[in-house]
């Protein structure tokens, strides 16, 4: 209702049905990126093109800057460009040896390239140098690629995740996923519930980073 009454103030504004639908999408978009953070952002991919093309320039101009290199890799890693990230990183391996974070890229390289047993080997180098490296999020990605044959090991790496990051609704919207693919439905029920409890107890900036995966877990739970 708020919606029609909304297109029906821009249509008696402009006068046009079609520019009223346009002005009403357009401010639909800028209240969710405010307010929701459902949306898909059109302003940060702009960014990351711009950025990655002045570090190009500034690794043209200056070829031994390791840290463009690594910021590089990771921006290359953000458009899914992974074959290039990981032309990249491979050289960096002796230089940037110490960094959890580096080692995570580099597994995230791996996967995307089809080799997956250096992903694995990759990602868990990184964890053991930091088990707290990006939040924990190594430890879904582990989830995620053994919840195809290998669930229990998958449960495993959800369960470590949990003990950095509790209040993650991705990591509950994963767990209900394993659930559902090893039959324990009950589980899965059990996982969708806490991670909606948990979003409902969440501080106001922090439900804005998790909403994408509520929304996933409401649905789920809608499902049935």
């Amino acid at each position: 209702m708020l919606k029609f009454s909304l297109f029906v103030m821009l249509f008696w504004l402009f006068g046009n049905p079609f520019i009223a639908i346009l002005v009403l999408l357009i401010l639909l978009y800028v209240l969710d990126r405010r307010f929701v953070g459902i949306t898909p952002s059109f302003v940060k991919p702009l960014k990351r093109i711009s950025r990655i093309k002045k570090l190009r320039q500034q690794i043209n101009q200056s070829p031994n800057e390791v840290s463009a290199k690594h910021e590089l890799a990771r921006l290359l890693i953000e458009r899914k460009k992974y074959k290039e990230a990981l032309q990249w990183l491979e050289p960096l391996q002796n230089t940037l040896e110490d960094s959890a974070e580096y080692w995570d890229d580099l597994g995230i390289g791996y996967l995307h390239n089809g080799d997956e047993e250096r992903f694995a080997a990759s990602t868990l180098h990184g964890l053991k140098l930091n088990p707290r490296v990006k939040y924990g999020a190594p430890y879904l990605r582990l989830a995620a690629y053994y919840s195809n044959g290998r669930a229990e090991q998958a449960l495993a790496y959800i369960r470590d995740f949990q003990t950095i990051n509790s209040s993650s609704c991705e990591a509950y919207d994963q767990l209900a996923a394993i659930y559902k693919k090893l039959g324990n439905n009950q589980e899965a029920r059990s996982a969708i519930d806490e991670g909606l409890r948990i979003y409902r107890m969440l501080p106001r900036y922090k439900k804005r980073q998790e909403r994408k995966w509520a929304v996933r877990l409401y649905f789920k739970k809608v499902k049935g």
